[in-house]
């Protein structure tokens, strides 16, 4: 097995959240909070589901416990959610993927149409693997701070996944790892916060292709992506596209203010005062103004 240390240059030098940007984290309590608060008044401003089956996998360590919130909000909306199944995330297991291609075959004969898939963080791995395995019973994967690229130790939580699962990152199958780079063949949406503290937000990019997306969930925890509002509508109105009509996320007017499609692509190399966040986001939120 090529040990993954050993080839470190085949990998973007991306560096680890900071310190602050992990105990910044413990936001995603008032996101949960919101999310609860604003639950019915979001969803009077969300667009509706077409009935299609949704699978949902939770994040490193996390259970179907974590994704109550958001599969109750888009059962809500119309949509047939399932949760994982496997208990707790333990990390990027074979047999594990093995039994979720099982599953999505159950769920894809059960309603005859494809299934879209949703992972949080680690949960967003599953969902590509799964999708680029078995692409023709997925209609689309949306990833919620997952580290699919860049550098895979650019992350808080290595020494959680080495606790979790067992393995060591130094003895990881290096090729795997540049496999999993790879983009599935169906249309993916990565959500990312410029503001995570656990995944180093550009291991969470997508290049640039027509089926595929960056949104930046600005001023997002990674732990509270899930239930935050911005994230349940983001979500659903990516949901509520129809089958083979994806389109990119295109945010309007004040949208402009939460999200971000091209926070990811290089700046100017001249910033003046009054530039970034939040005066571009306010320039942008401006009538006829460029997303």
């Amino acid at each position: 097995m090529t040990r993954l240390r050993a080839s470190m240059t085949q990998f973007p030098d991306i560096e680890p959240p900071s310190p602050w940007l992990l105990a910044f984290e413990q936001r995603a309590f008032w996101e949960f909070w919101a999310g609860l608060t604003f639950f019915k008044p979001l969803q009077a401003i969300t667009p509706r589901g077409d009935g299609h089956p949704v699978l949902v996998i939770p994040g490193l360590g996390a259970s179907d416990i974590s994704t109550i919130l958001l599969r109750r909000f888009l059962d809500d909306l119309g949509y047939v959610t399932y949760p994982w199944g496997l208990g707790r995330n333990k990390g990027l297991k074979d047999e594990d993927l093995a039994l979720m291609h099982q599953r999505m075959k159950a769920v894809f004969d059960e309603h005859g149409q494809k299934v879209s898939v949703i992972g949080q963080s680690l949960g967003g791995v599953f969902a590509r693997e799964i999708a680029r395995h078995d692409p023709a019973l997925v209609r689309q994967v949306i990833t919620l701070g997952s580290p699919f690229t860049g550098h895979p130790l650019a992350s808080t939580g290595t020494h959680l996944y080495e606790w979790l699962s067992g393995d060591r990152f130094e003895d990881l199958d290096f090729n795997r790892h540049l496999e999993m780079r790879v983009k599935p063949p169906v249309p993916t949406t990565s959500i990312f916060s410029k503001l995570d503290g656990v995944v180093a937000w550009p291991c969470s990019i997508e290049e640039g292709r027509p089926d595929g997306e960056s949104i930046n969930l600005r001023g997002g925890s990674h732990i509270g992506m899930f239930s935050s509002p911005n994230a349940l509508y983001l979500i659903a109105e990516r949901l509520a596209q129809p089958e083979n009509d994806w389109k990119p996320f295109e945010p309007r007017g004040v949208q402009r203010l939460l999200y971000g499609t091209n926070d990811h692509l290089p700046a100017p190399k001249k910033v003046r005062a009054g530039r970034g966040w939040p005066f571009d986001a306010l320039r942008s939120a401006r009538p006829g103004a460029q997303a």
